[in-house]
């Protein structure tokens, strides 16, 4: 069996807690955002946005109780730090 070493100029995924922007189709409301104790929504136009800290098994988490509830995901996106570009 031959292994292969991981290649260098693949990016690395950190697996702390990294901050998320979650968006959403429709207007979330209190039962629903009850689902996601640790993310902060707001509303913008006709969709929720909720932001939080996850790691990537909370992150998992999160998407799959999206999926159950039946939640249209519009866009997952991981937020830089400001001053790291």
């Amino acid at each position: 069996m031959r292994f292969h070493s991981p290649a260098r100029d693949h990016a690395v995924m950190e697996w702390g807690p990294t901050q998320y922007m979650i968006r959403v189709d429709g207007h979330l409301g209190a039962l629903a955002l009850s689902a996601f104790p640790r993310m902060t929504p707001r509303q913008k136009g006709p969709h929720t946005v909720l932001t939080g800290w996850l790691d990537q098994s909370a992150l998992y988490g999160v998407l799959a109780e999206m999926e159950a509830l039946g939640l249209v995901l519009l866009e997952v996106r991981q937020i830089e730090p400001r001053g790291n570009h």
